[in-house]
């Protein structure tokens, strides 16, 4: 049986609306760049993740335990998500052995791919043959209207990058999370695959026709109480030249009062686009400002995310403190957390 995410619940549903627990599919990939959706299942949803279950020829792994399906399942595996968000969103013919093995085990297939699981007749045949369900998450609800630019109630954050696949959906968790902790009243917004999956709830930004994607996001984010928090998952980067349009699509409808920036130190080159050079964060913050402001004068500002998971603790610890000192705003990296990272949270709550 094939459905859509969407088709499940409506999006107030609670996290963990998918079928779980889960065994992570990380198909051939040999970039940990595009296992994103595996590493982000892994790290905010771990206690619903027995293992992963990769091809030959795969140099990526989670460090969760490998498992064969039918080892997952004995383990109380309910589903197997595809932990894979390739460029293009495409399921290659390489895959599908693996995920028949998955259904033949008796599991259920998510996936987040452009390429849905229920347009593909061998894997809908052998769903329907074995009484499985193929769950496309990728896939927008209906009835999105065009963006109206209007002013909403409460308050907004957005994350920024200066590429793909470095840190927003991090960044904005552990800001949705911290202000939870703190009292607040605050939500994660998700705008992708992975997001939605963790979330429970969600758009998927990139699968939207462009003309409705300032609708989308105002869609995800509602009129709300003037004390409320939406911390919305930022996609793509203003600057890269296959996905600067669903950037600026959710800049312009979510309206977001504060951002931060999101980046990888050491990053110098856009993933996938070897021939395109990474922004400064200078001038991510100037071109967000600069065109954010259609939708809200006000925007600003708030911080500096920085993903330092391959340097050690003394060199990040220096470079955050250096970074803020040559910025004058607070830098953080979310995963670190400590005093840098309260006051990010301080200065938004400002």
């Amino acid at each position: 049986m094939s459905i859509t995410l969407a088709q499940r619940e409506p999006r107030e549903r609670a996290s963990g609306a998918l079928p779980q627990p889960c065994l992570l599919f990380l198909g051939d990939t040999t970039i940990s760049g595009y296992a994103k959706t595996s590493f982000g299942l892994r790290d905010w949803a771990g206690d619903r993740c027995v293992g992963e279950y990769a091809l030959a020829g795969a140099t990526v792994s989670t460090g969760l335990p490998r498992l064969t399906p039918a080892e997952a399942r004995t383990r109380g595996a309910q589903v197997m998500i595809i932990g894979v968000a390739n460029s293009g969103g495409v399921i290659p013919p390489s895959w599908i052995s693996g995920l028949i093995e998955a259904l033949e085990a008796g599991l259920d297939l998510v996936s987040g791919m452009h390429m849905k699981l229920g347009d593909m007749p061998v894997l809908r045949e052998a769903a329907d043959r074995l009484g499985r369900q193929l769950i496309d998450v990728r896939t927008p609800p209906p009835g999105i209207p065009v963006g109206t630019g209007k002013k909403r109630g409460g308050k907004r954050l957005l994350t920024v990058g200066t590429d793909c696949a470095l840190g927003k959906k991090y960044t904005a968790l552990a800001i949705a999370r911290t202000l939870q902790a703190r009292g607040v009243d605050a939500d994660f917004r998700a705008t992708g695959q992975t997001g939605i999956m963790i979330a429970g709830a969600g758009i998927p930004m990139d699968a939207v026709v462009s003309d409705f994607l300032a609708g989308a996001a105002e869609m995800l984010s509602p009129d709300a109480a003037p004390d409320h928090w939406d911390v919305i998952e930022g996609q793509g980067s203003l600057f890269h030249p296959a996905y600067a349009a669903v950037t600026l699509g959710l800049l312009h409808g979510s309206q977001p009062d504060l951002f931060v920036v999101c980046h990888e130190p050491g990053r110098t080159a856009m993933l996938g686009h070897p021939g395109y050079t990474l922004p400064s964060i200078e001038t991510v913050i100037a071109e967000t400002v600069a065109l954010g402001r259609l939708t809200n004068p006000a925007i600003r500002c708030v911080g500096v995310s920085l993903n330092t998971g391959a340097l050690d603790v003394d060199t990040a610890e220096a470079l955050i403190a250096a970074e803020a000192e040559r910025l004058g705003l607070p830098v953080v990296d979310p995963i670190r957390g400590g005093a840098s990272f309260d006051r990010l949270i301080d200065a938004c709550l400002a």
